[in-house]
């Protein structure tokens, strides 16, 4: 990781605790995890819905950025991820947390283009799983991708 740009580093607010480097790792684990727990569930494992669902919003709220954005940005994710439940034909829902990701991570407006990646990945993996059975690699996959693009829109917000 390297530090924020000196526009970034004027916005920010300093942190009250952790390290940002720790925030954003456990963050991200804990916005991943909640997901994969929310696809995962079913009748015979309710639990697993809720404690998804906890991690999920947990996971935004520890990131690094305003309060505001994380709120925002776990608005939007939650409802997403909930959709997931529906199967792969609904990937491209991933694209609001991805948005918030980049809200969150106060990338400009000129790195939002890298949505396209994951529509685009989100269109091709809902293709190749079409039944609830493929959710797992599907997942995987598109995981990937969202990484690839968060990259991507870190190198053009330099």
């Amino acid at each position: 990781m390297t530090a924020p740009e000196p526009a970034q580093r004027a916005a920010a607010a300093p942190l009250r605790w952790g390290t940002e480097r720790d925030r954003i790792g456990w963050g991200a684990i804990l916005i991943v995890s909640g997901a994969v727990a929310i696809a995962g569930f079913d009748a015979f494992v309710l639990w697993l819905l809720f404690a998804g669902i906890l991690a999920h919003i947990l996971g935004w709220s520890i990131l690094p950025s305003d309060g505001r954005r994380r709120i925002i940005a776990a608005a939007l994710s939650t409802p997403a991820v909930l959709l997931l439940l529906t199967g792969p034909r609904f990937m491209a829902v991933l694209a609001l947390p991805y948005i918030g990701w980049l809200l969150v991570r106060r990338r400009p407006l000129r790195s939002y283009p890298t949505l396209a990646f994951v529509v685009a990945g989100a269109v091709i993996v809902a293709r190749l799983f079409p039944d609830y059975g493929g959710m797992l690699p599907a997942l995987g996959i598109e995981f990937l991708v969202i990484v690839a693009s968060a990259w991507a829109a870190r190198a053009v917000a330099r």
